[in-house]
C-alpha cells in the first residue's frame, strides 16, 4: 500500500467537521433585536402597539372606530381634544403589519436607544411625532376656518406612529459618516416617496402626511442629530489612560 492510499483511507475514516453556527454571529443577530433591559423603551412601545392591534382586530368594532377617532389628530380632533389626541395617536398602527413595524423599530428606533438611552430616544420620537402633526394640521386648521378648505377635510383620520420612527431615523442617519450617511438618506427619501406614491397621491391626507414624513425626518437629521453628535452626548467619561469604544453608529 502507497503512502498516498494509505494517507486518503485516514481521511476517510475521520469523521465530517461540524458546521457550527459562530457564536459571535448569533450574538450580533441577538443585539439588534428590541429587548426589555438593552431597549425598554423600544420594546415597551412594540408590546403597547401589539396590544392596540389585537385590540383593533378583536373588539367590539363600535368601541375601536370611537377609540381611534378620539385619538385622530385632524385638524378637527385637534381643535377639539389637542392633548388627548397627540398623546394617543401615536400608538394604534393603520394596519394590521405589527410584524412590518418590529423591522421598522428594529433598525431606526432601537439603534438610537442602545447608544443614548430610553429617555433620549422617547424624547426624540416623540418630540418628531408633535412637531410634524402641528406643522401640518395647523395650516389645515387655518384654512378650514378661512373657508379655504371644507370642514370635511379636518375629519379624516390621522393615526400612526410614522412621523416619531422617522424623527429617529433622521437622527441616526446624521450619525453616520461620509458614503453611509448619503446612501442612508437616499434611501430614507425614498422610502418616504414610496410611502406616498403606494397610497392616494393627490388626496389632502397624502399630501399632509408625505409633508409630516419630511418635517419628521429632516428634524431629525437637521436638530436633533448635530445635538447627538456633540461630544458629550450620551456618553460616559473615560478614566484617563482608557480608549473609547468605537462608535455603534
Amino acid at each position: 500500500m502507497t503512502v498516498e492510499t494509505r494517507t486518503m483511507l485516514l481521511k476517510a475514516d475521520r469523521p465530517l467537521p461540524r458546521i457550527a453556527v459562530s457564536r459571535r454571529s448569533l450574538s450580533a443577530f441577538t443585539k439588534i433585536i428590541p429587548q426589555p433591559k438593552v431597549t425598554p423603551f423600544t420594546f415597551g412601545y412594540l408590546v403597547l402597539l401589539l396590544g392596540t392591534t389585537l385590540l383593533l382586530k378583536f373588539a367590539d368594532p363600535e368601541l375601536t372606530a370611537r377609540l381611534l377617532q378620539l385619538s385622530s389628530t385632524d385638524a378637527h380632533n385637534l381643535w377639539r381634544r389637542p392633548l388627548t389626541s397627540l398623546l394617543t395617536s401615536a400608538i394604534w398602527l393603520s394596519d394590521e403589519g405589527w410584524l412590518a413595524y418590529v423591522v421598522i423599530f428594529t433598525i431606526a428606533v432601537a439603534p438610537l436607544e442602545r447608544r443614548f438611552g430610553a429617555r433620549r430616544a422617547a424624547t426624540v420620537f416623540f418630540s418628531g411625532h408633535v412637531l410634524a402633526t402641528l406643522v401640518t394640521e395647523l395650516p389645515v386648521m387655518a384654512l378650514i376656518s378661512a373657508r379655504v378648505l371644507p370642514n370635511s377635510a379636518g375629519h379624516w383620520l390621522d393615526i400612526g406612529v410614522s412621523y416619531g420612527f422617522f424623527t429617529t431615523a433622521g437622527a441616526l442617519v446624521f450619525l453616520l459618516r461620509g458614503r453611509a450617511r448619503l446612501v442612508a438618506l437616499a434611501a430614507m427619501e425614498a422610502f418616504i416617496a414610496a410611502i406616498w406614491l403606494g397610497d392616494d397621491p393627490a388626496s389632502l391626507d397624502s399630501v399632509v402626511t408625505l409633508l409630516g414624513h419630511l418635517i419628521a425626518a429632516h428634524f431629525g437629521l437637521l436638530f436633533w442629530g448635530p445635538r447627538l453628535r456633540g461630544p458629550a452626548a450620551g456618553r460616559t467619561r473615560i478614566p484617563a489612560g482608557r480608549q473609547a469604544p468605537e462608535s455603534v453608529v
